[in-house]
């Protein structure tokens, strides 16, 4: 059953390490449905800010969140997607 993509992300990320990796790496750091999956939490990014996701990596915060960090196709900019989200 897919989820529906607003219910996989849950918010994005915005601090001084994961601005960083906005810049450098070209990825974006959103905490997702800790049911989410990889390929879920890629389908969703694509459909909800229109972009293409080369690779998602997920770690679960000690506080039980689970992070993803969602490196996009180099045609896209995580900059370009953070400015639309308002958190940059």
């Amino acid at each position: 059953v897919a989820m529906d993509p607003h219910g996989i992300i849950q918010y994005p990320v915005m601090t001084e390490v994961t601005s960083r990796v906005l810049e450098t790496e070209n990825k974006l750091v959103f905490i997702v449905n800790k049911t989410a999956t990889k390929t879920d939490v890629k389908q969703a990014v694509e459909e909800l800010y229109e972009v293409k996701v080369s690779k998602v990596s997920v770690v679960t915060t000690h506080k039980g969140e689970k992070k993803a960090f969602v490196k996009l196709h180099p045609d896209y900019k995580a900059v370009d997607v953070a400015i639309k989200l308002g958190i940059l």
